[in-house]
């Protein structure tokens, strides 16, 4: 669950493990802005290849300029389509070690009984279908290199039905689903998936509430229960964790990276 950039955070992130990533290649969706950009600059720091994928060029050129001393290959592309998929695979040249899905998008917290059918299939289409079509492309890959990890961006929506819409709540109960069954189906060939929960982070995503429903509901739950938001970085450190060996124990894990919201 984002909140506008200029909410209060928590201050503190992990420092960088220099080297963690070395020789290895990196695809990271909704890389432009976010977590996204920020587990992109994170891995790339740490010595990975990064295949930098958003639908924006404008926000690519800008993390590119950022730190050109930096491994980052942008790449434009809808991943909720199969060319954009097939971009981004070219662009790794054939090698993927890690995987990071992490774009999405919100449902303007609207209610079962509110929710408009574009909106339900763009964010299916973008939070579930796009997770499934991207690591379809890249699960051969890992395979027949012996090995690999993805980590999908999931939510505290995943956990309760306190924290978004329906549709959003729902998407991110399937890529709670998709997790672990990839987890299972794929352990025995070196693969690890795991899912990371964010709490309330301070990014740009847009996440207006377009229900009053929603508002008088949901509304004094989250200003009653929600801690402090998380960086973006800090939930970088996390994705990035789950991606390294640091883990290598751990698979078909949902990590709550929430402050203790889902203690509550």
């Amino acid at each position: 669950m984002s909140i506008p950039a200029d909410a209060p955070t928590t201050a503190t992130t992990p420092a960088l493990v220099p080297e963690r990533f070395a020789g290895k290649v990196a695809v990271v969706t909704g890389a432009g802005s976010g977590i996204g950009r920020a587990t992109a600059l994170r891995l790339a720091r740490e010595g990975a290849r990064v295949v930098a994928a958003d639908v924006v060029a404008d926000r690519l050129d800008a993390l590119v300029a950022e730190a050109p001393e930096l491994d980052l290959v942008p790449v434009v592309g809808d991943i909720t389509a199969e060319d954009g998929v097939q971009r981004v695979v070219a662009a790794a040249g054939g090698r993927v070690d890690l995987l990071a899905n992490v774009a999405g998008i919100m449902d303007g917290f609207l209610p079962t009984a509110e929710v408009d059918d574009a909106t339900w299939e763009r964010v299916f289409a973008v939070n579930v279908t796009a997770v499934v079509r991207l690591s379809r492309a890249v699960l051969p890959l890992m395979v027949d290199a012996g090995g690999g990890a993805i980590v999908n961006v999931a939510s505290e929506a995943a956990l309760r039905g306190s924290a978004a819409g329906v549709a959003y709540t729902a998407s991110k109960h399937a890529v709670v689903g998709i997790t672990k069954s990839t987890a299972v189906s794929y352990r025995g060939q070196g693969v690890r998936t795991n899912a990371v929960a964010p709490g309330a982070v301070a990014t740009n995503i847009e996440a207006p509430m377009r229900s009053q429903h929603a508002a008088q509901v949901l509304g004094p739950y989250m200003q009653a229960n929600i801690p402090a938001a998380a960086t973006a970085e800090q939930l970088a450190a996390s994705i990035t964790w789950l991606l390294s060996d640091d883990s290598a124990n751990v698979n078909g894990v949902v990590l709550a990276s929430d402050g203790g919201w889902s203690a509550v």
